[in-house]
């Protein structure tokens, strides 16, 4: 027997604020029925594809005080990743840590923090990904 995953939980201060601010980034929206209003304590989004894992956002009295031990990584749907990352930027995320480029030209990946602090990665979409496999692949045939 093994589990699946449910959802993934979120602490934050301000649930309805956060969980606005993450619809945009990632492309969910309110669970169908069951819209997410200021004042309410917790806050779940989901994928309208209904793919993706939903995301609850819970109030907690305490703030976030050290580095996450677990953060989403995103992938650009369309987007190549430094798009993505100028438009998440504009969106009002911050620059925590930036690795673009430590394996070599084209590599890496860059690390922003939500308004609350919470970290997670942005990474090359798949198309960069593909592009720089395959003049690896060619030389290698």
């Amino acid at each position: 027997m093994t589990s699946f995953i449910s959802h993934l939980t979120v602490d934050c201060a301000d649930a309805y604020s956060l969980s606005q601010w993450w619809k945009p980034v990632i492309g969910y929206e309110d669970v169908p029925g069951d819209p997410n209003l200021p004042g309410h304590d917790e806050c779940m989004i989901v994928d309208p594809a209904g793919k993706g894992v939903p995301v609850l956002f819970i109030e907690v009295p305490e703030g976030k005080s050290v580095k996450n031990r677990l953060h989403l990584d995103l992938r650009p749907r369309v987007d190549l990743r430094d798009t993505e990352i100028e438009r998440l930027i504009a969106h009002g995320a911050t620059v925590f840590g930036d690795h673009r480029g430590q394996y070599g030209p084209g590599t890496g990946w860059v690390t922003l923090a939500d308004p609350e602090g919470n970290e997670f990665c942005v990474l090359r979409s798949e198309a960069e990904t593909a592009a720089q496999q395959a003049p690896t692949e060619a030389a290698d045939a």
